[in-house]
């Protein structure tokens, strides 16, 4: 199988987005799966005169450095320093590289780099009537604890968003990446919880505006237990819209855990909708399909598609979505499934949340504004 480049659009009169997915041919050693890869992307941006916003890179443990040194070495002026979350993940289908994802834009203004405790950590956009944050990999690996560090990555991201006066009410989507997350999920919870009350994001009298959000069992290559990808909107000053309950599945503050099942922002290029990190879960919040891995895919793809539904998005609409297998034999079984749906897939193995889920995904959608290129 050659490199896979799907390639989706979003155009207004403001500026253009970008989301690019990317798996490189099977056959290859991860040296030139990277070369391959890389070169692409750098071609696509050059070519669209786009800028990268965000970008996730997913290889095996022991890829993570040639993978890193390859994408220095060809992307060169388009690499403004901050690094991408290079997130270790079991090796799978593609063999120790699974893929990357980026979002771009295009527009006369440049995004500027944010430094967080002096390390370039994200970008801020600045448009006349737009601006847009984001933050990739903070953590905080000298912390032992692995509740600690949570707390400090949440801590550490707000003080980035205070360098431009805003703050979590402001973050449309976080992701994070955790660890042995079946060993302290459920602390984890606890951390975010009281992080989100004390701000008002959550508890009696606030609106429940938690960001859309997947927590999942993938790391840095530092040995965190837990690291922070976020996107935020500063302006419009309008804040982002949080579904807590939409689709098939009701609020996940419910069972303790609190983020929304989608948000919806206004971004550069138009509306932008964030599915939080799905799962065969039903109303009640209780896991279905246990043991059966086609029905949890199947289940947890027809609960993200009545998200998408819900939101005024079609299936064209996805420009990013992410599928997350709990062992190769799952991934197997979705690699059958997923030719169903034309959508920009890119599937790594890991742990999920739950011991007995076998399958989690995401996706971002455009409403009615995609083109796939």
């Amino acid at each position: 199988m050659a490199l896979n480049l799907d390639i989706r659009t979003v155009e207004s009169a403001a500026a253009g987005e970008i989301y690019i997915s990317a798996t490189p041919q099977k056959t290859l050693p991860p040296q030139d799966q990277a070369n391959e890869l890389f070169a692409a992307i750098r071609d696509t941006l050059r070519t669209k005169k786009a800028r990268i916003l965000q970008e996730r890179i997913f290889p095996s443990q022991n890829a993570i450095e040639t993978i890193r040194q390859v994408r220095s070495k060809i992307y060169k002026d388009i690499d403004d320093g901050v690094s991408p979350s290079f997130l270790v993940c079991k090796e799978g289908s593609f063999g120790p590289f699974a893929g990357a994802q980026v979002h771009a834009i295009i527009s006369d203004n440049k995004p500027k780099v944010i430094h967080i405790e002096g390390v370039p950590s994200g970008r801020i956009l600045r448009l006349p009537d737009h601006t847009l944050v984001t933050l990739s990999a903070i953590s905080a690996p000298e912390l032992t604890q692995a509740t600690d560090q949570a707390k400090a990555c949440l801590e550490k991201a707000e003080s980035a968003l205070k360098q431009f006066n805003a703050g979590f009410l402001s973050v449309a989507r976080t992701w994070v990446w955790l660890r042995d997350i079946l060993t302290w999920y459920d602390d984890f919870n606890r951390v975010r919880n009281r992080f989100f009350t004390e701000r008002t994001l959550i508890g009696e009298g606030s609106r429940q505006s938690m960001p859309a959000s997947t927590g999942i069992g993938l790391s840095l290559a530092d040995g965190s237990r837990c690291a922070m990808d976020l996107i935020a909107v500063l302006e419009p000053k309008s804040l982002p819209q949080f579904l807590p309950a939409v689709g098939r599945q009701q609020c996940a503050l419910e069972y303790g855990s609190a983020f929304s099942r989608a948000s919806r922002a206004v971004t550069p290029a138009g509306r932008t909708v964030f599915v939080s990190g799905t799962a065969s879960i039903d109303a009640s919040g209780a896991t279905t399909n246990i043991g059966d891995p086609s029905g949890q895919i199947n289940a947890t793809i027809d609960n993200v598609r009545a998200v998408l539904a819900d939101m005024g998005c079609r299936d064209e609409d996805v420009v990013h979505t992410t599928a997350y297998c709990k062992t190769a034999e799952v991934e197997e079984i979705f690699n059958r499934i997923k030719g169903d749906f034309d959508w920009p897939w890119v599937t790594m193995i890991c742990d999920i949340c739950r011991p007995e889920l076998l399958f989690e995904m995401e996706a971002t959608a455009a409403p009615k504004s995609a083109k796939k290129n």
